[in-house]
Formats: structure tokens, sequence, C-alpha cells
């Protein structure tokens, strides 16, 4: 039992501390990027200053000048942005190993899409972050990143590829998080492998009184651009998994490219506006089509379930049977799964009154998506999520 209590206060911490890390990292992001647009040129400027801007905020105002590499001597104070992305990446992978490690037979594996132990499933996972970070390292070393279309759409195609392949080994939810946790690596990693060693080496030669080379800068606002454009993408991967209808459903991997594509497209009005160019006011009209696309890509239900073999009109008395024997050993007063104490959510499906109340949620979680049971622990069949959705649709 305490495990299990211990297990839950520490999902809630780090959920929270990555959570609040995340907003100050993807913030500061979004801040520097509109700055670094919005700097105008000015003719009072001191020497290698790019640009200036004046800001209102809290009351006060401010002017905030860019040097174009680094000024001629080293300020007396200096504040460095590293630390909310380190600890967004520390405490999410804290959080990934909480919950999809210690439970992979329940959030990371399903033995319906690939039969893994939870041993395999956790060493594929981890894997899988480091390769494809050696993959985008690669190629951005290799000057591939110098060419940014064709490197966006290749970026874009291998991580369409990898969505692909995770909802093909690991259960839905367990691939989301993973295309998500993947795309978050490599974020914080261009921090951590570029962006801050680049910085130190540019104060390094001002302090040595020398003149710092003009490409690292030049590498470090290629790696935060990058950055950039990924945030609205992880961002709604990283809470994907309260909606099963995005990732237990049939075309889930579709429904990752198609996030994968109205993210950079949204950044890019922003960046125009930011930069006072003309406002690219189509992109709204893509995203229009794409949210479109996913609410009826995730209507297409889980796979494999059709409601019109069914030979007769289910009863409420076969959903009964079902969520008895698949939902109640957890969904009860006192649940007799290990390593639950308590009803998930506090949803109670032990009694045909707690079956009838619920019923919409269970149509949401276990008719129109897969995603319950977790992993498809008790082994719920097509046939029976087919009743389950037929009953739903008979009673409306």
């Amino acid at each position: 039992m305490w495990g299990s209590i211990i297990s839950e206060w520490a999902s809630l911490l780090l959920r929270w501390l990555h959570v609040v890390a995340a907003i100050a990292w993807i913030g500061s992001s979004f801040y520097f990027i509109h700055l670094d647009l919005s700097l105008q040129p000015k003719a009072d400027l001191p020497n290698g200053v790019q640009g200036e801007a004046w800001q209102v905020h809290g009351g006060g105002f401010y002017r905030i000048m860019k040097y174009l590499v680094a000024p001629s001597q080293m300020p007396e104070e200096l504040t460095w942005f590293k630390s909310e992305a380190y600890t967004t990446w520390l405490s999410g992978f804290a959080l990934m190993v909480v919950v999809y490690y210690l439970d992979a037979d329940l959030f990371l594996v399903d033995k319906s899409i690939l039969d893994l132990t939870p041993v395999q499933a956790g060493l594929f996972s981890f894997c899988s972050l480091a390769l494809a970070w050696l993959l985008y390292e690669a190629a951005c070393r290799t000057g591939l990143a110098q060419r940014e279309l064709p490197f966006a759409i290749g970026g874009y195609l291998f991580l369409v590829a990898l969505t692909y392949a995770f909802t093909h080994v690991l259960s839905g939810r367990g691939a989301f998080n993973q295309i998500g946790a993947i795309i978050g690596t490599i974020m914080v990693a261009n921090v951590f492998a570029v962006i801050i060693p680049n910085q130190k080496k540019i104060v390094a030669s001002l302090i040595a009184g020398q003149a710092p080379e003009p490409k690292l800068g030049k590498t470090s606002k290629e790696r935060s651009v990058h950055n950039n454009y990924l945030t609205l993408p992880v961002v709604v991967l990283m809470i994907s998994n309260h909606y099963p209808l995005l990732y237990a459903t049939r075309f889930n991997w579709i429904i990752v490219a198609i996030v994968l594509a109205m993210g950079p497209v949204i950044r890019h009005f922003f960046n125009e506006r930011h930069a006072g160019r003309k406002s690219p006011w189509w992109v709204w009209g893509v995203a229009a089509v794409g949210a479109i696309a996913i609410c009826l890509l995730s209507a297409a239900g889980p796979r494999e379930v059709t409601t019109s073999a069914l030979s007769a009109p289910p009863t409420l008395a076969n959903v009964e049977e079902i969520v008895m024997s698949r939902c109640s050993m957890c969904h009860a007063a006192e649940p007799v799964w290990a390593g639950i104490v308590t009803a998930p959510k506090g949803i109670l499906l032990d009694a045909p009154a707690h079956i009838q109340r619920n019923i919409r949620l269970i149509g949401r979680v276990a008719a129109w998506s897969a995603a319950m049971p977790p992993g498809n622990i008790t082994e719920m069949t097509s046939k029976e999520r087919a009743i389950l959705a037929a009953y739903i649709e008979q009673t409306r």
C-alpha cells in the first residue's frame, strides 16, 4: 500500500515541478524569439549593437539592446537562462520513470499491440531517446540545418516515422509520451550541448580580451529557433495522456502528424508578426482544417472494432458483464488489483447503478478509444468494445 501512496505523491510533486519549469522555459523561449524579431536598428546605438526594443511591463519602461556577437568587454553581472530547461527535462524524465517505467505494464505496454515485458519496454523507450537525439545532432553538425526548408521537412518526416513505429510497439499513451519526450530531449540537449557551451566560449573570449567567434552565436540562435518551433507540439503531446480520443484511437499516429505540422505553422504566424512582417492569416485556416481532421480521425474508434458484426443488439446486462469482468477490479470501493489503493479518479464501476451513471465515460475510454483498461491489462476484446459502443449508440 505504501509503495502505491508514495508513487502517487511522487507523481503529483514531479508533475507540479515539471509544469512550472516548463512554463518558465517555454515562456523565456517565446519572449526572446519575440525580442530578437522585434529589435530595431537606431543611429545612436553603441558599436556592435544589432538593435534595440522598448517595452513596458508592470508600470515600468525597459530599454533592451542586443549585441550582434558580444560587447567589447565582459559585463559585471550576467543572467544565464538554463536552469529552467534542465529542471524541465530532469523532472520530466523522473516523472516518466515513476509513471511509465515503474508501471510499464499499465501505461507503456499494450500486449494487444506487442507482447513486451516492462523491462523491454523501458529499455526501448530509454534507448530511443538517446538514438533520436544522436540522429538529430548528426544532421545538424553535417550542415543539413543550414538548408532550413529541407531540414524542417526531413525532421518532420523523421518524427512522423518514429510516431508510427512507437504506436506499433508501445501503448498509444506510451507512444504519445515517448515522441513528446524525444522532442523535449532534443530541445534540452540543444541548450545543454550547444547553446550554453557556445555562450561559455564567448564569455571566455571576452575575459581573455579576444573577439568572440561570430559562428558561435549564430549556431546557438539556430538551435534556439528549432526549440521555438517545437514548443507547441511538445506541449500537446505531454498533456495528451488526459485525452484518450487522441492517443487510443485507430489513427493516433496520423493525429500526431497533424499536431507536429500545426504547432510550427502557428508559431510561424506569431514570429512573422513579431518581426513586423505581413501577418500570414492563412495559418488559421490551416490550423482549423487540422483541428477538424483530428476530430474526425478520433471518431474512428480503436483498431479492429466494428459494431456491424454483432449478431444481436446488446443489452445492459451485456454491458454490465463486460465492465464487471474487465474494469471493476480497479474501479471499486475496495480495489483488488495489486498496487491500486483507491479507484482511479474516484470512478466506481462495481455496481449496475455506477455503470449506468458513468456510461458515457466508459464509452470514451473503452469503446470509442482503447485507453481502458490501461495497457489492455485485463484483455478486453474487440468484440466487447464493439458491444459497449453499440449499446451506447442505441441508448442516445
